[in-house]
C-alpha cells in the first residue's frame, strides 16, 4: 500500500510528475481506483498535476479540465465529501475547493457554529442603519446593558462585517470657460531652520482651471498676510485676475459657515473687492470640488519639491518661478492632450480681468509694547527703539524684508526684518543714546554685548570673578579686542584661554596673535578719528530745489 505523504516527499525529492488515471465501473456507482506513476523529467519546465504535458511558459501549479469535471462528478453524483475526493485523486483540499467555488457552489468548511451575539444583530442593524458612525464600544457596552457576556475584541470584529458600507459615489466632469475660475490652497512642506528658529515651510498654490496653468509660491507661516501676497504674486505672474477664485473653508478665507451662510474674513472682502472678483468658499469637506488645485499640490509634491536642494527661502521661490514657467507650463494640458498648458494659457490669458492701476498694500500690523528696556518683541526677535519710548504701546509694521516701528503717524524706528529666534536686531544710536543719558549702563551694556557675540566669555568672567579680578577691565579689554579681531576669533580664543586655565585678556590676547601668525596676517591698528571728521560721513539730505524756482516764478511775474 503506498502512503499518500511518502509519495509526495519522493515526487517533490526527484522532480517526477505523477499522472493519476482512474477507471470506474459498475451500475451501482462502486467506484475503484488505479494509480500508475509516470516518472518524466520535468527540467525546467511546470508540473501540472493529473497532465502529462509539461508547459515551459506558464510555472504555476493547475489541473486539468479532466481532474475538474471528475471532482464535480464525484461530489454531485458520488456524493463524496471534498476530503474523500482530495485523498483519492491525490489533489490539496483548497484545490477542491476553489474548483467546486468556481461551479457556483458554497465554499467548503465547518457549518458556522451558534455565537453568543445572534440574539443581539437584529438590535445591532437597527442601531447601525440609525447611527453608522456609532462605534464598536459605544454598542459593546450598550449590547452588555441587554445581557450580552462576550468579549469587547471579538465583539468588534463581528461589527467591522456587519457594519453598513457607504456606497460609492458618482462625479461629474466639470469643465470651465477661459479665465473664468481659479482655485487656490495652502500646502505644507516640513519646516525650515533659520538660525534657532525652526520655521514651517507652506506653499501657497494657485491653478487656473481651464488651462491649468500653476503659480506657486513658498512662504513661512500660513498668515493672512502671506496669503495676500500669494494673490498679487500669481496676479502679476498671470497679468491678470481671474473672475472666480475657489477657497477651502480655512481661517484667511471663511470666519465662520452654518450651512449656505457664510461670514467671510473682512480682509479677504476688502482684498477681492479691490480686484473685482468673487471669492466663493466649496462646500465643507468637499475637497472634490476643487480638485484642480489638489491634484496640482500632490504634482508640486511629486514633480518639483521631491529631492529638491535650495540655499534657503529666496532660492526655493527663484527655483520655484522657473519650474512653473519652463517643465510645469510644458506638460500636456488635461483638457486638450494635443496642447500644452503654455499654449492653452496664451489663450486664457487674453480673458483675464485688467488689474487696478494701484496694487492692494499687503503689511502686517501689529501693536507691540517696550517694557522697561528699549525693545519690542516681533516675531520671536526684539528689536530696539529709542529709550524715550519704553513702556509705552507701539504699531509694528512688517512686510518680507523690512519691519517699522510707529508711534501714530511718526516712524520710531526701523530694521532689516529677521525670521531667527531670540535675536536683538539694534539700532547703534539708540543705544549709544541710551548709554549717553544713563552712564551706569555702560558697563552692563558692554557685557550683554560680549555674551551676545561670544558666549564663552560668560565662563571667562566667571572664572575671573572667582579668582579675585577687576571685572570692569577685563570687559573693556575684551570689548576692544571684538572690535579688533571679529565675534568668531575672539570667540576661539576666549575658549582656547579656558582650556588652559587662565581667564585673563592677557591669554585672549596672546591666542588671538598666534592664530594671526598662523594666517600669516598684518596686526589690526585701531584707527581713532576726531569727532569733526567722523561728522564728514554723515548722511546728509538733499535740499528740495523747489522753493528756487518758486522764487524765481515769482521773479519772473513781477513788472
Amino acid at each position: 500500500m503506498l502512503f499518500w505523504p511518502r509519495i509526495r516527499w519522493w515526487w517533490l525529492r526527484n522532480n517526477r510528475r505523477w499522472t493519476v488515471r482512474r477507471l470506474h465501473a459498475g451500475s451501482d456507482g462502486a467506484a475503484f481506483v488505479v494509480v500508475g506513476a509516470v516518472q518524466t523529467m520535468c527540467g525546467k519546465a511546470s508540473c501540472r498535476a493529473g497532465s502529462t504535458e509539461t508547459d515551459e511558459e506558464d510555472p504555476i501549479m493547475t489541473i486539468s479540465p479532466e481532474i475538474e469535471a471528475q471532482i464535480l462528478r464525484y461530489y454531485h453524483v458520488e456524493k463524496w465529501r471534498s476530503g474523500t475526493i482530495a485523498r483519492q485523486l491525490r489533489v490539496h483540499p483548497e484545490t477542491i475547493a476553489r474548483v467546486l467555488a468556481q461551479a457556483g457552489l458554497p465554499g467548503i468548511g465547518a457549518p458556522r457554529r451558534p455565537s453568543k451575539i445572534d440574539p443581539y444583530l437584529p438590535f445591532i442593524h437597527e442601531m447601525l442603519a440609525r447611527f453608522p458612525t456609532l462605534t464598536a464600544s459605544r454598542l459593546h457596552a450598550m449590547a452588555c446593558e441587554r445581557g450580552y457576556r462576550g468579549g469587547a475584541s471579538r465583539f468588534r470584529a463581528i461589527i467591522a462585517c456587519h457594519r453598513p458600507r457607504p456606497a460609492a459615489e458618482a462625479y461629474l466632469r466639470l469643465r470651465t470657460l477661459p479665465g473664468e475660475q481659479a482655485q487656490c490652497d495652502w500646502a505644507h512642506f516640513g519646516h525650515l531652520v533659520i538660525g534657532r528658529a525652526r520655521r514651517p515651510l507652506m506653499a501657497f498654490v494657485m491653478v487656473l482651471s481651464f488651462s491649468r496653468h500653476v503659480f506657486l509660491r513658498f512662504f513661512l507661516d500660513a498668515r493672512m498676510e502671506n496669503f495676500l501676497r500669494g494673490h498679487l504674486g500669481a496676479f502679476a505672474a498671470w497679468d491678470g485676475v481671474p473672475r472666480v477664485i475657489l477657497y477651502d473653508n480655512l481661517r484667511s478665507a471663511v470666519l465662520e459657515r452654518h450651512g449656505e451662510a457664510i461670514r467671510f474674513n473682512p480682509a479677504l472682502l476688502d482684498f477681492a473687492a479691490h480686484y473685482r472678483y468673487e471669492p466663493r468658499p466649496v462646500a465643507v469637506a468637499r475637497g472634490n470640488e476643487k480638485g484642480r488645485v489638489e491634484r496640482a499640490i500632490r504634482f508640486v509634491r511629486d514633480a518639483f519639491f521631491a529631492a529638491r536642494t535650495f540655499a534657503d527661502l529666496d532660492d526655493l521661490n527663484a527655483q520655484a518661478d522657473a519650474w512653473c514657467r519652463g517643465l510645469a507650463a510644458d506638460r500636456r494640458c488635461p483638457e486638450d492632450q494635443t496642447r500644452s498648458v503654455a499654449e492653452v494659457f496664451a489663450e486664457e490669458a487674453p480673458r483675464l480681468l485688467k488689474q487696478p492701476d494701484n496694487p492692494y498694500p499687503v503689511i502686517e500690523r501689529v501693536a507691540v509694547k517696550a517694557a522697561k528696556t528699549p525693545y519690542v518683541r516681533f516675531d520671536l526677535n526684539d528689536y530696539s527703539v529709542p529709550h524715550s519710548y519704553v513702556r509705552r504701546t507701539l504699531t509694528v509694521l512688517a512686510d518680507p524684508d523690512r519691519l517699522r516701528i510707529v508711534d501714530g503717524q511718526a516712524i520710531v524706528a526701523s530694521h532689516p526684518r529677521s525670521f531667527d529666534k531670540g535675536k536683538q536686531i539694534e539700532d547703534p544710536a539708540h543705544v549709544q543714546a541710551l548709554v549717553a543719558w544713563k552712564r551706569q549702563a555702560r558697563r552692563h551694556r558692554a557685557t550683554d554685548r560680549l555674551a551676545q557675540a561670544t558666549p564663552a566669555s560668560r565662563t571667562l568672567l566667571v572664572r575671573a570673578a572667582e579668582r579675585g579680578a577687576n571685572l570692569g577691565s577685563i570687559t573693556a579689554s575684551l570689548v576692544l579686542l571684538l572690535e579688533r579681531y571679529g565675534a568668531s576669533q575672539l570667540d576661539a580664543a576666549i575658549t582656547e584661554a579656558l582650556e588652559r586655565d587662565v581667564p585673563h585678556p592677557n591669554a585672549v590676547r596672546l591666542a588671538l596673535e598666534r592664530r594671526r601668525d598662523d594666517r600669516q596676517q598684518a596686526p589690526p591698528v585701531a584707527l581713532t578719528l576726531p569727532a569733526h571728521v567722523q561728522a564728514r560721513d554723515k548722511a546728509v539730505r538733499a535740499h528740495s530745489l523747489e522753493t528756487y524756482d518758486q522764487l524765481r516764478k515769482v521773479g519772473h511775474e513781477e513788472p
